[in-house]
C-alpha cells in the first residue's frame, strides 16, 4: 500500500510539474535545436500570406503603416513579450552598474528563469541581459523589486508608460507576463511599444545578441537567446519570444533589408514552429509586396490646385481679406506601398465653408489627407496664414452708394 502511495505521488507530480516549470518560454523546451523552416509561402510571396496564430501585425517604423493585420486590435495576453517594456523601464529609471539582489520571492518564481537562488547578486546590466535573453522571469520580478520595491508598484510604473506611449488598450500587472485576466496589449500596440523600445540602442543591442557572457555573483555564466529567427533568419535583429497556456506561443520580430524596416507580432500561436513558420511568411510578405515611394512632390502639387481654387473661392464673410492657406509641415512623406499603388493615391479635402474676421493668423481652418486603397496614409493640417480684417464702416458706406447709384 505504501508503494503504491508513492507511485501515485510520483504520478501526479510528474503531471502538474510541467504547469510550474515548462509555462512561459522554458529553459527546457528553449535548449531544443531551433527549427526554421526551409521556405514560407515561396511560390507566391506576394500573396497574402499564410498564417494560423490568431493575432498578427506587421508594422512600417518609417511611417507606422500596418502593412498586414489578421485581429490585430484585440485585447490578449502576450507572454513573456511583457518584457519589452520592462526593459523600457529599466533603461529609462536605473543605472545599469547597480547592484540587484535576488529575493526569496525572485528567486523562486515559476515559469522560464535564469535559475539563480536566494541572495545571488549580479549587476542591472546582466540581469537585463538575463531577462531579454533567456527570458528571466526571476530576473523580471528582482527588477521590480529593486526599481519599485514591489512587483505591483512597478507595474504601475508599466501602466504609465504605457498612458504616456498612448497605449490604451495596454495594461500591465506583472513585470514577466505569467497569465493574469487584468494583463494584455493588441498585437498592433505591442509593435508601438517595440519600435519606441528599439529607439534605445541598449535595448537594440541586448535583443539583437545571440550569446553574451554575464556575471552571476561573480562567476561567468555563457546564455544564449531564446530567439529562433535571430542569426537564422535573413534581416532579423530582434526582439523577444514569450509562451504561456493562455497567451500560447508570441514572438516578435524586428527586421530590416534594402533599407525598409519593420516589426512583426505574431501572438496567440499553437505551437513554437507554428509562430516561427507565420512571422517569417508575413515578413517574405512584407519586404515582396512593399516598396517605398515618396509623395512629398504629390502632396505639393494636389494642394497647389486646391490652394489656387480655395483662395479664390472661399466665401467671406464681413472681411474682404484675401486668405492665404499653407499645410503642416509632416515629418515622413516616405510611405510602404504594395507595387505600383502609388498610381491609386488619392486625395480628400476638408475646409471652413465660409472665413470670417473672427478666425485668427495660424489658425487651423481645414485638412488634407493622403488615402492608399481606401487606407490613409497621412494627414496635414491646412493652417490660414494671414489675418482677415473685419470690414470697416467706410467699406459698408461704400457698398450703400454704390448699390443707390446701381439703382437708377
Amino acid at each position: 500500500m505504501y508503494i503504491q502511495k508513492i507511485l501515485i505521488s510520483f504520478l501526479i507530480f510528474t503531471l502538474i510539474f510541467p504547469l510550474f516549470c515548462f509555462a512561459d518560454d522554458s529553459l527546457p523546451e528553449e535548449e531544443w535545436d531551433v527549427f526554421v523552416p526551409a521556405s514560407a509561402d515561396s511560390e507566391n510571396p506576394t500573396k497574402e500570406p499564410t498564417t494560423n496564430s490568431k493575432y498578427i501585425v506587421a508594422l512600417d517604423r518609417k511611417s507606422l503603416s500596418v502593412l498586414y493585420e489578421k485581429n490585430a486590435y484585440k485585447e490578449v495576453p502576450m507572454a513573456s513579450t511583457t518584457k519589452i517594456m520592462t526593459a523600457t523601464i529599466v533603461l529609462e529609471n536605473c543605472d545599469l552598474s547597480e547592484t540587484v539582489e535576488f529575493s526569496k520571492e525572485a528567486a523562486n518564481v515559476r515559469g522560464s528563469c535564469l535559475e539563480v537562488s536566494t541572495g545571488t547578486k549580479m549587476s542591472m546590466n546582466d540581469v537585463l541581459y538575463g531577462l531579454m535573453m533567456r527570458s528571466g522571469n526571476d530576473c523580471a520580478v528582482a527588477i521590480a523589486e529593486h526599481i519599485s520595491g514591489s512587483v505591483e508598484a512597478f507595474a504601475d510604473l508599466m501602466n504609465q508608460k504605457a498612458q504616456e506611449l498612448n497605449l490604451v488598450h495596454t495594461h500591465f500587472v506583472t513585470p514577466h507576463g505569467l497569465d493574469d485576466e487584468n494583463h494584455y496589449t493588441t498585437a498592433y500596440e505591442l509593435a508601438l511599444l517595440t519600435d519606441y523600445a528599439l529607439k534605445n540602442e541598449k535595448f537594440k543591442n541586448i535583443v539583437a545578441t545571440k550569446t553574451a557572457t554575464i556575471s552571476v555573483n561573480g562567476y561567468p555564466r555563457t546564455i544564449s537567446n531564446t530567439n529562433e529567427l535571430l542569426g537564422n533568419f535573413e534581416g532579423v535583429y530582434g526582439v523577444k519570444t514569450g509562451f504561456t497556456f493562455n497567451a500560447g506561443r508570441c514572438l516578435v520580430s524586428s527586421c530590416k533589408r534594402n533599407g525598409m524596416d519593420i516589426i512583426v507580432v505574431v501572438l496567440g500561436a499553437d505551437t513554437k514552429n507554428q509562430r516561427t513558420r507565420d512571422s517569417m511568411n508575413v515578413i517574405n510578405y512584407v519586404y515582396s509586396t512593399f516598396k517605398y515611394v515618396d509623395i512629398a512632390d504629390y502632396i505639393a502639387e494636389g494642394f497647389a490646385e486646391y490652394k489656387e481654387y480655395y483662395e479664390n473661392h472661399a466665401f467671406l464673410y464681413k472681411t474682404t481679406t484675401k486668405p492665404n492657406i499653407a499645410l503642416s509641415s509632416l515629418e515622413n512623406t516616405t510611405f510602404p506601398l504594395k507595387g505600383n499603388s502609388a498610381t491609386t493615391l488619392e486625395t480628400k479635402f476638408y475646409a471652413l465653408n465660409s472665413l470670417t474676421s473672427e478666425i485668427s493668423a495660424n489658425d487651423k481652418i481645414g485638412s488634407m489627407s493622403v488615402f492608399c486603397e481606401e487606407k490613409m496614409l497621412c494627414s496635414m493640417d491646412i493652417i490660414l496664414t494671414n489675418q482677415l480684417e473685419q470690414n470697416s464702416w467706410q467699406y459698408y458706406f461704400g457698398r450703400i452708394l454704390k448699390d443707390f447709384r446701381n439703382s437708377f
